[in-house]
């Protein structure tokens, strides 16, 4: 097994890339620590699972984020998969609603990282997966704040692996297409025609057809494992040839 005796923690994972990720981890060793406020998906998910640790709160809290680390004594792993978006045009999007994509997805990537950081410094190392999107390097419609978010976290990854490669912790991203999960689908949803939405999103992928949770989950595997130890700083782009198209 690829991740045995590693300790994973997990954001954004009571569904979707999360849970599949949470999923993957463990049947290769892993010992899963899980965070979502959604309390409810948490502890379905907890069923299918051997022994994982739940936390239940919102990712940009500060206090919990320090709260929750405090009680794991060892992170090897960190994956930050929670993420929102508001679905608007930038002209449309309230300063309200632009602060809270941007704690959400940028301020609680940092939070995690920053509470993460001394532990694997400490030990001697440490694998960080952040979820970025492939609307941060190519833009979209709808996505401001979302996007530019997004463009924060790939920025910030490679800070970090910069600034911690002597201390034998990588820092990588992960870009994922549209993937076929219940975030993609209510962003469908809130768009005035969803099936136009839903279908102009799958045309932008050459490969003709949305991604699935199995396909990030191995990667996120791959940037976990010792598979890639030679491999910080980058972007591990699944995105169905968005970006080339």
């Amino acid at each position: 097994m690829k991740l045995a005796g590693k300790t994973a923690l997990i954001t954004g994972a009571a569904s979707g890339i999360g849970a599949e990720v949470a999923r993957t981890f463990e049947r290769e060793g892993a010992v899963v620590a899980l965070v979502d406020r959604d309390g409810e998906g948490l502890h379905a998910l907890t069923a299918e699972l051997k022994a994982p640790r739940i936390f239940e709160g919102d990712v940009a809290d500060s206090a919990f984020v320090t709260a929750t680390v405090a009680q794991l004594p060892r992170i090897d792993i960190v994956l930050t998969a929670a993420g929102m978006s508001v679905g608007k045009k930038l002209g449309d999007t309230t300063e309200e609603e632009w602060d809270r994509v941007f704690a959400v997805n940028a301020k609680g990537t940092f939070l995690w990282l920053r509470a993460v950081l001394p532990g694997m410094v400490a030990g001697g190392g440490g694998s960080i997966i952040t979820v970025a999107s492939q609307i941060a390097l190519s833009g979209g419609r709808g996505s401001a704040s979302y996007g530019a978010s997004k463009g924060a976290v790939l920025s910030m990854t490679r800070s970090v692996a910069l600034d911690y490669a002597a201390d034998k912790v990588r820092a990588n991203a992960i870009v994922p297409g549209a993937i076929d999960t219940p975030f993609l689908r209510r962003s469908f949803v809130r768009q005035p025609d969803p099936e136009a939405a839903r279908q102009r999103s799958l045309d932008r992928h050459p490969m003709g057809r949305f991604g699935t949770v199995e396909e990030i989950a191995k990667a996120a595997l791959f940037l976990a494992s010792d598979d890639s130890s030679f491999t910080t700083g980058s972007v591990l782009m699944v995105e169905g040839g968005w970006n080339a198209a």
